[in-house]
């Protein structure tokens, strides 16, 4: 049987700020369809390898390729907004990046910018009321209104964002991010500051998206009990450097994780509890 190729890519990622290496020779990949998370210690370096994934670093040394339809995306290469536009990376981000005094309905719009600027011709079309613009304005408007219908939001549409709980922020952030129709959806500390209710809630959303929508999930994530449930591969960063790579069983019982997380392998059942 002919193996699946990944959707993602990453080989002897290296990245130095100055003479400290944050990270360190580190390869790993990630499939379509399968939710791939990233865990360590604070300072580990996962959110420096979202950076290098999305743009925001460009690497000392290795490569960053996603395999779309086939061809070969050298994220290492490309300039940020093309990462998203042309591979179909998005993101969200540890503190929640709103436009906090447009609406729900104008932030999933502005997601697809670059989209309806294509469609206008840079502007022309749309002033001169093309239906080439307008068929893809159409389509902007009907992608945003089914996120939120299947997030729960459209009683919140036309509400300003930054007048919204932080639990639904969080959800509005996603749901942005998926009106960018990606093919890799990136997500740094989802859980963050939600409760135990909107986290669960939280973890059936990222396992509906991989399931229903069959992109690839990046998940950074310090809630153990949240990666350990939804996870296909866990990725362990320490110091920069992978020391695992394997399911959540796998990782679980590693006493390589086990020595970053908590120094004593004989409190492995904190680790199986979810404790971080």
């Amino acid at each position: 049987m002919t193996a699946v190729p990944p959707l993602l890519s990453v080989t002897g990622l290296t990245m130095r700020f100055g003479v400290m290496v944050a990270i360190d020779n580190l390869s790993f990949t990630a499939q379509a369809g399968a939710i791939t998370a990233l865990i360590g210690p604070n300072g580990a370096g996962k959110t420096t390898v979202f950076n290098c994934v999305t743009g925001f670093y460009r690497p000392n040394a290795g490569s960053v390729v996603l395999h779309r339809d086939g061809r070969d995306f050298h994220l290492n290469r490309l300039a940020g907004h093309r990462i998203a536009r042309d591979a179909g990376v998005a993101r969200t981000f540890q503190n929640i990046r709103l436009f906090p005094r447009m609406t729900v309905l104008e932030n999933l719009l502005v997601a697809q910018h670059a989209k309806l600027m294509r469609a206008s011709v840079f502007s022309l079309a749309g002033l001169l009321g093309l239906k080439r613009y307008r068929r893809a304005e159409a389509r902007a408007v009907s992608l945003a209104e089914d996120w939120l219908v299947r997030l729960g939001l459209v009683h919140v549409a036309d509400r300003e964002c930054g007048t919204l709980a932080y639990g639904l922020q969080r959800k509005i952030e996603i749901a942005r991010a998926m009106c960018m129709e990606p093919a890799l959806l990136c997500l740094d500390e989802p859980a963050a500051g939600l409760n135990p209710r909107e986290t669960t809630e939280l973890s059936h959303l990222i396992t509906a998206i991989r399931d229903e929508s069959g992109i690839g999930v990046l998940l950074i994530e310090h809630d153990m009990g949240l990666v350990m449930g939804i996870s296909d591969r866990i990725v362990v960063l320490d110091h920069g450097a992978g020391i695992a790579d394997g399911t959540p069983a796998e990782v679980r019982a590693d006493p390589a994780v086990i020595r970053a997380y908590l120094g004593e392998d004989d409190e492995k059942a904190n680790v199986a509890g979810g404790e971080a």
